[in-house]
């Protein structure tokens, strides 16, 4: 097995940093000049005109008083750099400035905010100190904050400030939170355990960064970065040696499955490069905010440096980087000979591939071929053979993640190369003994069959989607496995950390929901595809949702999540995630009294779903949608109508009182 790599520290975490006193005895000079000479890009002469500003602004403020400055702080898993981070007694002070405004625009204020949060959460000296976000608009007339406050956590709502009130704030913030002072070296040089969503990793890695530089640094996460260096090894061994592997990284909800291999196929995604590699997936949703994601960021970015290109040409990288797995399967049905471009295939959510019913239904229906006899796994691996000297690939395989009829799980990509491809290399994790997999004896499967390595690094047994909650994939598979011991103990592990509620009344819900939600936090609903019975609460899974809109869009915009009025399902959300969320829970998975009951609303009534199948997959939509939340979340079940037979309190009561007995607070 492969040496950990060491634990990582956040060294040099500011372009300039200096005891207070230090700072106001520098020219502006010698300051600015430390900064740009630390810049990893030029600097332009209108950011050394803001620094100028800037500079001068924090002497006058910070004469007198000792502390510590610290200049363009980096927020990594942000991809953004604070302007300013003022040290002072037991408080830090996070100050964005916008130079030359005279109104405190909504977005700076989410910005600092973000800021504050992004410390108070992912930077370890910062957990339980003070922090005060503070934005201050150069021309702006005086500010009022009568209504000061700070969360529990020790965050303030940020404080908006002209430039003559900056001093007053430091001071009665000071004297407020009045105790011992931080220990600067300390705090500069703690660890920064990043916890990244996959949209803001998919931007960090594209932009080149590493994924040691987005994820955390502890060592409960610390096998990711084994995976994915494991991964990486095995690859250039493949091309080196010439051989053919079919790699297994398997993984709870949340725990980085899908970031191992964007981070694999970023480092790998120039055409010249020998290993090649393209990320393909069959999960429509996330293709398309993934790459949406990435044509705005680069638009972005592009403009902030003054070059104009247009969003759409910027997209076809980034199409040819992140490709529907169905687009990549056609290419090989239009030219039956020649191998695809890449040696190098990560398939993401490979648990979703099609078995071979499903396959040689659509290849008949849709592409004219009536005698069709590979599964998709078959297939594609089959493709990927036409290369003669070497090919990988990785299959990214979650647990419980089969959503929907045809999906084959883990089990049909090891019966492909067991009864197919005899000659590929297995490398799969020895942990594959849960039912969760839907990979029946997969292990025996692969056990007598020659080529075939167990490999403990390519599993990921730790949740990090939410940082609150490593837990949280635990205690829903308990809560759905109907564990209730297990569910509580787990339930109470994490009440201090990652908040969650049920209740019966959707207006209750989406207030806890807004008042939980800080800075640009996303939040929004989700149901099941199978909810019919919402409509009264005007939650209809119906309603078309585009998810492009509903992730990525601001608060202003009704399309987005923010809005709370379209509910994303299982097939919009699965492989994204929110920070909070309303789960919608209906009739369609209802209570009974040791087990479930699953259920399909068809013209005018429930029907019962008794194929062990369907049942499964009903199941996994509800474990997809109560591993969204990254840091809390709220349950609604539906009082019932006793006028109203497809409504019958029946139908939710019984649900309502399992998840009171196993211990969550009712709102």
């Amino acid at each position: 097995m492969p040496s950990v790599p060491p634990l990582l520290r956040r060294l040099e975490p500011a372009w300039f940093q200096a005891p207070t006193a230090d700072f106001i005895g520098m020219s502006n000079v010698e300051v600015i000049g430390r900064l740009t000479v630390n810049s990893p890009h030029a600097i332009d002469t209108s950011q050394t005109d803001a620094w100028n500003a800037e500079i001068t602004l924090l002497k006058h403020v910070l004469v007198d008083l000792s502390g510590h400055v610290l200049l363009e702080f980096d927020i990594p898993r942000m991809g953004r750099r604070i302007d300013a981070v003022v040290i002072r007694g037991a408080v830090v002070f996070v100050i964005e400035f916008k130079v030359g405004a005279d109104n405190f625009d909504r977005s700076a204020i989410e910005q600092v905010w973000d800021y504050a949060l992004d410390l108070k959460n992912f930077h370890a000296a910062s957990h339980d100190v003070p922090i005060v976000p503070v934005l201050v608009a150069t021309n702006a007339r005086l500010a009022s904050n009568e209504f000061i406050s700070c969360a529990p956590d020790g965050v303030y709502r940020p404080i908006l400030a002209a430039t003559q009130q900056l001093r007053r704030v430091i001071d009665n913030l000071c004297k407020e939170r009045d105790g011992p002072p931080i220990n600067v070296q300390r705090w500069m040089t703690s660890p920064y355990h990043p916890t990244p969503t996959i949209i803001e990793a998919a931007k960090a890695l594209y932009a080149s960064h590493s994924v040691e530089a987005i994820a955390r640094h502890d060592a409960g996460a610390i096998n990711l970065r084994v995976t994915s260096r494991r991964v990486e090894d095995l690859i250039d061994d493949a091309r080196k040696s010439h051989r053919k592997l079919i790699l297994f990284v398997t993984g709870v909800p949340g725990a980085g499955k899908t970031l191992v291999g964007l981070n694999v196929a970023t480092r790998r995604r120039e055409k010249d490069s020998p290993t090649h590699a393209v990320f393909l997936s069959g999960n429509a949703p996330l293709v398309a905010v993934l790459r949406a994601a990435l044509s705005r960021d680069a638009s972005d970015r592009r403009r902030k440096s003054g070059q104009k290109r247009a969003r759409m040409a910027q997209a076809n990288p980034v199409k040819a980087f992140i490709q529907n797995v169905h687009h990549f399967r056609d290419a090989a049905l239009r030219d039956t000979y020649l191998p695809p471009f890449e040696h190098v295939a990560i398939f993401d959510e490979a648990q979703r591939a099609w078995n071979l019913a499903k396959t040689a239904d659509f290849m008949k229906r849709r592409k004219s071929q009536p005698a069709f006899s590979d599964s998709e796994p078959a297939f594609l691996i089959r493709y990927m053979n036409r290369h003669e000297d070497w090919a990988v690939v990785v299959c990214l395989v979650g647990g419980g993640q089969e959503i929907h009829t045809g999906e084959a799980g883990i089990s049909e990509w090891i019966a492909a190369a067991k009864d197919l491809f005899p000659q590929w290399e297995l490398f799969i994790s020895p942990r594959l003994t849960d039912s969760e997999y839907a990979a029946g004896c997969t292990l025996e499967l692969v056990t007598n069959r020659p080529h075939t390595h167990l490999d403990d690094c390519l599993h990921l047994g730790v949740s990090m989607r939410s940082f609150r909650a490593e837990n949280l994939s635990a205690f829903v598979k308990a809560l759905l496995d109907r564990e209730i011991q297990e569910a509580r103990l787990l339930l109470d592990d994490l009440a201090d950390r990652y908040p969650i509620r049920i209740t019966r009344d959707i207006g209750a819900a989406k207030n806890w929901i807004r008042s939980r939600a800080r800075g640009s936090e996303r939040f929004g609903m989700l149901a099941s595809s199978k909810a019919m019975r919402l409509k009264p609460y005007a939650i209809d899974v119906r309603s078309e949702v585009d998810p492009v809109h509903w992730f990525l869009d601001d608060r202003d915009d009704i399309r987005s999540s923010y809005y709370l009025e379209d509910c994303a399902t299982e097939f919009q959300v699965q492989g994204l995630e929110l920070d909070w969320t309303i789960v919608n829970w209906d009739a369609d998975l209802r209570c009974a009294d040791i087990d479930w009951t699953y259920h399909d609303f068809r013209g005018k009534r429930w029907q019962v779903v008794r194929s062990g199948e369907r049942q499964i997959y009903l199941k996994n939509a509800y474990r997809v949608l109560l591993t969204r939340a990254r840091q809390g979340m709220i349950i609604f079940v539906p009082p019932g109508d006793r006028d109203d037979v497809t409504r019958s309190s029946r139908f939710y009561d019984e649900t309502f009182r399992y998840l009171e007995r196993i211990g969550i607070e009712n709102l």
